[in-house]
This record gives C-alpha cells, structure tokens and sequence, in this order.
C-alpha cells in the first residue's frame, strides 16, 4: 500500500517531495511548504485520506530550518495512515492552511500557532486558542523560559 501511495505523490508532485521515510510500517513524506495544501488535496480526493487526525509542530532550536509542522492524516476505508512533515525557518513561519481540505485543521492550527508562533496563511480565523491575544510569547518554544516570564 505505501509502495503506491509513494508512487501516486511522486507522480502527480514530483517537485513537492524532499524526503520518504518508512520506519515501523509506517510512512512520512517531507513535502515543500508550498505544496502543503495541494499535496494534502490530493491526499484526499485521490488517495482516500479523509480525515485530519491531528496537525502539531515541532522546534528543532538549534537546527536550521528550526520549526516542523507535523500532518497526521488517514483513510478511514483502508485503515491507513500516514505522515506529511514541512520544515519552516525562524525568519518565516509561514506555511498555506489546509482548513479548505479538513475542515477539522482548524483547531489543529490555531494550537500550532499559539504554542509555536507557526501563522498559516488563509486560515479563516488565526488568532490564539490558549494563551491571551496580547501574549507575547509562544510556550512551546525552546527558548521559553522554564521558571516563567520575568516580571509577571
């Protein structure tokens, strides 16, 4: 099955691929960012994968690019999963909202914009979930300090 699934996206986005990884009977694609919502279409329409399970990021601090953004998506039919990872630099968060796709992302986004500061574009309501709007800083950031804010 991923054998196909890795043929199909290979075909149809042979530019978007980066990397193919299958490790314990599971696979991740690393796509480019700026496929992430035609990549995650496709997925759907053609491949099956129906639902969002979950979006989450990732800090790689001391690495460059240093943010990931991590799709956990699956085709309910077929029980089958699958990972899409896009790799973001601290200077430019940035990455195309796939809520048009899975309706259910929108959450999924909005937590990955509170805690690390990621902004997806055309999302239709990008504020924060958790934290208060006038925060100023992102929790799940490395450099976040560990005994709290100074001066609060």
């Amino acid at each position: 099955m991923f054998n196909k699934i890795s043929i199909a996206l290979q075909s149809a986005f042979p530019n978007a691929l980066l990397e193919t990884v299958t490790f314990r009977n599971e696979i991740t694609f690393r796509i480019k960012k700026e496929h992430i919502r035609e990549v995650s279409q496709f997925l759907k329409d053609e491949l099956g994968f129906n639902l969002c399970v979950d979006i989450c990021g990732a800090d790689r601090f001391n690495e460059e690019p240093r943010f990931e953004v991590i799709y956990n998506l699956m085709n309910l039919e077929r029980k089958t999963r699958l990972r899409l990872k896009v790799w973001l630099e601290e200077s430019k968060p940035h990455l195309p909202s796939v809520v048009s796709v899975w309706p259910a992302a929108d959450w999924y986004e909005r937590e990955t914009y509170d805690m690390f500061g990621i902004i997806f574009i055309n999302h239709p309501d990008m504020r924060r979930i958790y934290m208060p709007e006038d925060f100023e800083y992102f929790p799940m950031r490395k450099e976040f300090p560990l005994v709290g804010i100074p001066g609060s």
